[in-house]
């Protein structure tokens, strides 16, 4: 696995699968695979792809990537671990590192902020690129700092959480930064007060049932994933990238049109002007929970989520995909749009 340039020694190969590393389970191949392990690596990598005229993607975890066929070019993944805690309640980590498994150290150390986020799929590289976020938070929310190598120079770059433009499940590493930057760590700035966000969705109600009034920071993890593993699909059971779409944002007055058509619909305020509607709620009253074209589906317990039910094609999930996104918009009259990358 040595690679072809200079002396160094990474993961570096030929004619590679990328089964293992998407989770939809999709069958396919990339030409070169190359895996960086720490900073020095990812600016060599930096320098084979900015001389290459081969065409690159660059992937974290693959809990959030749908391939749709083999990709004749290069694959570039993060492989930098560790993490550190510092006196001004700052929690550095590589980029390869798991998400959930740095939620889970900041809680055991005392650091307090990502409890709301546990459990979510991918690497940390990935929370910046995406913006994660679940229950009414989200990665920018503990972001303060990006460190990344620019393809385009080799250049150690650091980003400061106001530059990257960040929005819903959106950022500038999403558009006009896109591959454009190896990310090699990030760092999030916490609280040593533990200060628990209980009412989104059903997390206050479920700590009602275990008698829970003021939940631990532990418990509060606890509970957040019981609640996300009731809704969603083990990949390694069901192939499945978590949720699939985005949740509309729409100006209030046409939530209000609808809500007077569908009665009791689901919604969350963002501000005065505009309202979040549950992608999740509009595929169900389609009546697509549950149902599958070829091999993929709709979970039966979250239509938010699209599967493979056992050998599905990236092109079968995209079918799927596209024909969920017509019905949604002939019965509501609004766009939903994929939250997961499609290659």
């Amino acid at each position: 696995m040595a690679s072809d340039e200079n002396d160094y020694v990474m993961k570096d190969f030929k004619s590679y699968s990328l089964k293992e590393h998407n989770t939809f389970g999709i069958k396919a191949r990339c030409s070169r695979y190359i895996e960086f392990e720490d900073r020095d690596e990812a600016v060599l990598v930096a320098g084979i792809l900015r001389n290459s005229l081969s065409p690159y993607i660059i992937i974290g975890g693959g809990s959030n990537l749908l391939l749709t066929k083999d990709f004749d070019g290069i694959v570039v993944r993060s492989g930098i671990k560790g993490y550190t805690f510092d006196d001004d309640c700052r929690m550095k980590c590589g980029s390869g590192e798991v998400w959930d498994d740095m939620v889970a150290r900041s809680i055991e150390a005392g650091y307090y902020g990502m409890e709301n986020l546990s459990l979510i799929p991918g690497d940390v590289g990935a929370s910046a690129v995406q913006n994660i976020g679940a229950y009414g938070a989200e990665a920018k929310d503990v972001i303060e700092s990006i460190e990344a190598v620019s393809i385009a120079t080799g250049e150690v770059v650091t980003f400061q959480c106001g530059e990257c433009g960040y929005g819903y499940r959106q950022s500038r590493f999403k558009h006009e930064w896109k591959d454009k930057y190896l990310i090699t760590s990030v760092t999030y700035r916490l609280k040593t007060t533990f200060e628990p966000h209980l009412d989104y969705g059903n997390i206050r109600a479920e700590l009602e049932k275990k008698g829970i009034a003021a939940p631990t920071a532990q418990q509060l993890r606890d509970t957040i994933i019981e609640i996300r593993n009731a809704k969603l699909p083990d990949p390694k059971v069901m192939g499945n990238a978590g949720s699939f779409f985005m949740n509309p944002i729409v100006d209030r007055r046409k939530y209000e049109s609808l809500a007077e058509q569908y009665e009791g619909m689901p919604h969350y305020d963002i501000d005065t002007d505009h309202v979040k509607i549950p992608a999740g709620w509009m595929i169900d009253q389609c009546g697509w929970k549950g149902k599958s074209l070829g091999h993929a589906g709709v979970h039966d317990k979250q239509a938010l989520v699209l599967v493979n039910r056992g050998g599905a094609t990236g092109s079968e999930i995209v079918t799927l995909c596209e024909t969920i996104r017509r019905d949604v918009k002939a019965k509501f009259g609004i766009d939903i749009h994929p939250e997961v990358n499609i290659v």
